[in-house]
């Protein structure tokens, strides 16, 4: 990896007009494509009624926009100087979550504002990728190859996944691990090291599965045989199945799906809305909605590409993969693929902190492309 430290354009401002112009609207414009089909996809869930969902969505996803596009005018700069900020306050967050936390669905995850359900862990998911990034932006290659030198940035890994853990929310916990490890990857960590923790990992996979909760175990082992339990555990995915296999290519149509109206598919306005989606617009539509997400993540990885400062490339991947890992997840878990971990689609499934997040994302992913070409110091 290549680091770009050169300082002349340090103090270098760019004009709003400039920022502006420096918005990719194909990429914003795909993003709007995305929450539009999500909006449409709930008020069909809903019946054709625009409550309780589709109206909540829009209003969501408008504020999630609106937030994109002020972190997208902000300096990059901003965002490395706040970073350790902004995840420690972030970490506070998760511990009082633990301590007072709303309970919901079995899970303690949540803040309750009165107006709103704060979920800690997605906020996370952002600040942890901006501490690896200016962590890993004021280190030197050298340190990095050392087994010292990646200590601290393990403990930032590790100490708001076994919190996540606990909650318990494992699948928001691995996503954490694994966007960390893509990092880690992207700045020269060794192989062998990523060889050493899959090793380390296999051999703790018995004390691992006697940590899980009776609900994750069972997950694991309905993964494994879907029938063993077709009206408990395994219905989930059974359903899913089936609603995913009636689609077809061409689908049902809208508002024609079966298996969701008549109320055979659970979860299907968040978890399982991909399922729904496909049932009534067959294999094409499913198809259409992978096409925008990749096209999404390739623009992601392009800026990360584009930009002359490396807190900028390490943020952009980082949040990139994180976007992706989201996409990947829910996917593969709706086509039996991976155990049910309760990831949302992104943009489509219901989900209040969820899109805040994943805007606020886009936003500064954002603007590392406009402020691509201003390089920044170690300091």
């Amino acid at each position: 990896m290549y680091k770009f430290y050169e300082t002349s354009f340090k103090n270098q401002r760019l004009s709003f007009k400039e920022k502006m112009q420096s918005i990719s609207f194909s990429y914003v414009m795909l993003i709007l494509l995305l929450a539009a089909i999500g909006v449409v996809m709930l008020y069909s869930a809903a019946n054709g009624d625009w409550s309780p969902w589709a109206l909540n969505q829009l209003i969501r996803f408008g504020l999630g926009f609106a937030v994109m596009i002020v972190l997208a005018m902000i300096d990059v700069r901003f965002f490395m100087r706040y970073a350790y900020l902004f995840y420690f306050a972030t970490l506070v967050l998760l511990v009082i979550v633990e301590v007072s936390g709303y309970v919901g669905m079995g899970a303690q995850r949540w803040i309750n504002l009165g107006f709103m359900k704060l979920q800690p862990s997605e906020l996370m998911k952002i600040a942890l990728v901006l501490a690896l990034a200016r962590y890993f932006h004021s280190s030197s290659l050298q340190s990095i190859e050392t087994t010292k030198g990646l200590i601290a940035p393990t403990l930032l890994v590790m100490c708001p996944a076994v919190l996540v853990m606990t909650q318990p929310d494992l699948g928001t916990a691995l996503m954490l691990i694994f966007t960390a490890g893509a990092m880690f990857f992207a700045v020269g960590v060794q192989l062998w090291k990523f060889g050493v923790l899959l090793l380390g990992a296999l051999v703790s996979l018995p004390i691992a599965w006697n940590l899980l909760h009776e609900y994750q175990q069972n997950r694991v082992l309905t993964f494994l045989n879907p029938e063993r339990d077709p009206l408990g555990a395994g219905y989930h995915i059974i359903q899913s199945k089936i609603a995913l296999g009636s689609g077809g290519v061409f689908g049902k149509g809208f508002l024609k799906g079966t298996q969701s109206h008549l109320n055979f598919l659970p979860e299907k306005h968040t978890d399982f809305i991909f399922t729904m989606l496909s049932e009534e617009f067959g294999m094409i539509g499913a198809v259409f909605v992978v096409v925008i997400n990749v096209l999404i993540i390739a623009y992601s990885f392009g800026f990360a590409l584009r930009s002359t400062s490396y807190f900028g490339k390490l943020a952009a991947i980082g949040l990139a993969t994180n976007f992706f890992l989201y996409v990947m997840i829910n996917m593969s878990m709706v086509l039996g693929l991976i155990p049910v971990v309760g990831v949302p689609l992104p943009l489509i499934s219901y989900g209040g902190t969820v899109i805040l997040s994943v805007m606020a994302s886009f936003g500064i992913i954002l603007s590392v492309n406009v402020h691509r070409n201003i390089n920044i110091g170690k300091d």
